[in-house]
Formats: structure tokens, sequence, C-alpha cells
């Protein structure tokens, strides 16, 4: 059994294996996620999700590989789809970290024992006391097509921008921090009123169904990401 252990302790795929169970750091530096293809951990090597710790057995908790990283993670840490530049920007099955990184959206931890997030409440409960809500279309990377929504900032999550896939849901299905994005206006494009969440690499596109609705998102944007909480403070530094 040493000699087996000592040879496995040679394997660079052991070494990656134990350094991302020790550190909780991808095999790839982070600018690479997504640009090049992972060292995939091989499944002998863990007997838990290196995500949630999580042990695996046979029946309900299969061993996945997040696309991105390379990490061996269960079904429920990998239910996650995300665009790969190195497989020709099609969409693979990434971990939460990978899908966080690389999309720039926030999730929902959803681990027993932890509390409940306004993603869990229902769009009607929170469409209810909200700052804006609305109908949009969220484009994709070409802009030719999109995911069409229902967008919600809460009065008492002002930061932060939940869509849902439609105002009667009871789960938003996912959030995006808008806290140090811009807020870019776009020409109008075939009757579409267009504009834009701009920050480093992530740009997200919008459409609204008017242009009054679209300079109401914009103005509702721009507050949240210079940190109002609440539009009363833009009043009172104004005066």
């Amino acid at each position: 059994q040493d000699a087996i252990d000592r040879k496995e302790k040679r394997s660079e795929t052991f070494k990656t294996a134990v350094h991302g169970l020790e550190t909780d750091t991808p095999a790839l530096k982070t600018e690479e996620l997504g640009r090049r293809a992972p060292q995939w951990v091989r499944d002998n090597l863990v007997t838990m999700c290196m995500r949630c710790k999580e042990p695996f057995n046979a029946i309900t908790r299969r061993r996945h590989h997040c696309r991105a990283c390379g990490y061996v993670v269960c079904a429920r840490c990998s239910d996650y789809k995300a665009e790969l530049q190195y497989d020709g920007n099609r969409p693979n099955r990434v971990c939460q970290e990978c899908f966080i990184f690389l999309t720039g959206h926030t999730v929902l931890e959803d681990r027993e024992g932890k509390h409940k997030g306004i993603l869990e409440k229902e769009a009607a409960e929170v469409s209810s006391r909200s700052l804006l809500c609305s109908s949009l279309q969220l484009l994709d990377k070409n802009g030719k097509g999109g995911t069409r929504g229902w967008f919600v900032i809460p009065r008492d999550d002002p930061l932060v921008l939940y869509i849902y896939a439609a105002p009667q849901d009871v789960r938003a299905h996912t959030s995006i921090p808008l806290l140090g994005y811009q807020v870019r206006d776009m020409p109008q494009s075939e009757s579409r009123h267009l504009f834009q969440l701009v920050q480093s690499r992530q740009v997200f596109t919008f459409v609204a169904d008017t242009e009054e609705l679209k300079q109401r998102w914009m103005k509702a944007m721009a507050r949240s990401a210079a940190g109002i909480m609440h539009p009363e403070e833009e009043e009172e530094g104004a005066d």
C-alpha cells in the first residue's frame, strides 16, 4: 500500500487533485478558465465533491467533471452551463464557482441548513415591493437571440437585479449584482429599445418594450450601480 501511495503521489494528476482539495483553488489560473481545456481530476482520486465536500455514492450522488476547471463535482454543484472559449463558445457543464466567474451571475446557495435567500421568494411577492419590475429581454452575446423574462430590483435588496422566467414563478433563476456596473445607452435598432450593463469584460444587453420603460430601467440600474440604496438619497444629494 505504501508503494502504491508513493506512486500516486508522484502522479501530476494526483498532485493537482490534492492541491485542489487543500486550497480550494482551480488547477488552471483564473484568467485561463474557459480559454484553455483543463486537466481533469481522475474520478478515483476523490471520494467527495471537490466543491461542497459531500461524499459520492453510486446511487444518489454521481461524479461529474467541470469543463472549465476540471474538478470532480456532484450533480448539484455542476448544474450550470457556461460558454467556453476553447470549445468554440459552446455551452458546457461547469461548477457553480466557474459559472459565477465566467458569466458574472450570482446564484443562490441552496444547501441544507442554510437560510433561504431572496431568489427563493415568489416573483409576485418581490415585485409588489420593488423599486422597478417589468418584462425585459436579455440578449445573448452575439445579439441575435436572447431570453425574455421578468426582471426585478427589490426594494429590500436594491443593489441586485433578479431575473425570473415568468412573473408568477416561485423562484428566480439567477441574479446580477449591479454595484460598479456602467449603464450604457444604445441607439434604437429595428424598433428595439436597447441598453447595456458594462463592467470590465462583462456586458449584458437588454431590450425594453418602449423607450419610456428603457429610460426607467437605465435610471434605476444607474442608481444601484452607484450604491444608492434608496431613491430619496439621490434627491437629497441633488438638493
